[in-house]
């Protein structure tokens, strides 16, 4: 294993002190950020701009109103106006950054407030003013002969949510939302961000062999390690260089994403069942890295890659074929498929768990069982392949010639 740290270290200083890799490890978290900032800091301005709100109280909600603006942060100066609708229309077009509202008995009889507000204002101040329907509501309750507990049971108005069976088919629960969604998919994004970033490093190991064997560099390192010490070595560097994205791409992200959301995203990241998610992560980088690195020992020339190795370096993409069916039923038929085929599993497993509220442990248990085994295996194979490929040259290896080697 020391041969194998020692090629591991030699591919870690190679990669970081090249400029293309460092440019790329900064700029690509940057430019999602960017994507996802710029369109804000372009609205920002016209978000946060306080609004001047005049009411005409004929039904005597002021202090309701005022109560609401503060408990919702709203940015509103509301004040009282003598104004009369009628005035309203014609009182906006002179005035900017203003929004008048009448609360008369019309409206209240009629269901429906009019708002009128400048030009300058933006539509999303409608969305704001949903608040207003509270106090409203509450007011025509009050003037109806209803008992306390008939308001009551009115004004909580009817919900619909989804009902899951327990497994012991008797009980029946509520599947929760909001919040709960959010705490179980932010440890599954971090192990989705995990696993992308093994993938792509994983892609780069296919590069690194396929121009070592090209340019016979193997052949000289060969007279010092062994293959198998190389192959490790190649695997346990690019995955140290993986991990090294993720630590960047979170340091730079995660304080934007903590900053602009109010959810405590460090709290729901740093929970037991992320240790199971980084898991499926890491064996689907094991088994993806052997395949690649076995690969890129077979080709010659990059430029004349084959359909079969083409099709190989496809596989990492094969759980797209599972997304619809898992966000449809995250426990059905063709989630359950996907999660026992190892080349699917990793990436599989973290969307499922992301979305379900029980883990299934015992799928998940033979899961793990066949996801190791398979890796195990994939390393055994792709050690028989590097060995032979990385010494063979003139040509592409065939699938023919691969099958062969791996009896040898």
């Amino acid at each position: 294993m020391r041969n194998s740290f020692k090629v591991a270290k030699w591919e870690i200083k190679r990669n970081m002190t090249n400029k293309s890799f460092v440019i790329s490890l900064f700029l690509t978290p940057i430019a999602f950020l960017l994507f996802m900032l710029i369109p804000q800091l372009l609205n920002g301005n016209e978000s946060k701009e306080v609004v001047d709100v005049f009411i005409l109280d004929e039904l005597g909600v002021a202090n309701e109103i005022d109560r609401l603006v503060k408990s919702e942060q709203l940015n509103w100066i509301v004040q009282i106006t003598n104004i009369n609708e009628s005035d309203m229309g014609q009182q906006v077009i002179r005035e900017e950054n203003v929004v008048y509202i009448p609360f008369t008995e019309k409206a209240l009889d009629e269901g429906a407030i009019q708002v009128y507000k400048s030009k300058d204002v933006s539509d999303s101040f409608l969305y704001e003013a949903i608040v207003l329907e509270g106090p409203l509501r509450q007011l025509q309750l009050a003037r109806l002969d209803l008992s306390e507990d008939q308001k009551s049971v009115i004004a909580k108005g009817i919900s619909v949510q989804k009902a899951e069976w327990q497994d012991n088919g008797r009980e029946m629960g509520v599947v929760e939302g909001g919040d709960n969604s959010l705490k179980r998919a932010i440890p599954g994004l971090f192990a989705a961000i995990i696993l992308l970033s093994s993938v792509i490093t994983g892609m780069m190991i296919f590069t690194s062999a396929s121009q070592e064997k090209k340019e016979k560099v193997a052949e000289v390192i060969l007279f010092s390690v062994t293959p198998g010490e190389l192959m490790q070595g190649k695997i346990i560097g690019y995955f140290v260089l993986g991990m090294t994205q993720v630590a960047v791409w979170l340091a730079i992200g995660l304080p934007v994403f903590v900053w602009k959301s109010e959810l405590p995203i460090i709290e729901y990241l740093f929970v037991p069942q992320l240790l199971l998610l980084v898991l499926f992560a890491i064996a689907g980088y094991l088994l993806f890295a052997a395949i690649f690195v076995a690969i890129g020992a077979t080709v010659e020339d990059m430029t004349t890659t084959g359909n079969f190795q083409g099709i190989v370096m496809m596989l990492p993409f094969l759980p797209l074929v599972f997304i619809g069916p898992i966000f449809g039923d995250p426990s059905g038929i063709i989630a359950k498929v996907g999660s026992f085929i190892p080349f699917t599993s990793p990436a599989v497993w973290i969307m499922r768990l992301s979305l379900v509220e029980e883990w299934p442990w015992m799928e998940i248990s033979i899961s793990v069982v066949i996801l190791l085994a398979t890796v195990w295996l994939m390393m055994k194979a792709a050690g028989k392949v590097f060995e032979i490929g990385m010494l063979m040259h003139g040509k592409n290896a065939t699938p023919k010639e691969i099958w062969k080697w791996l009896w040898i």
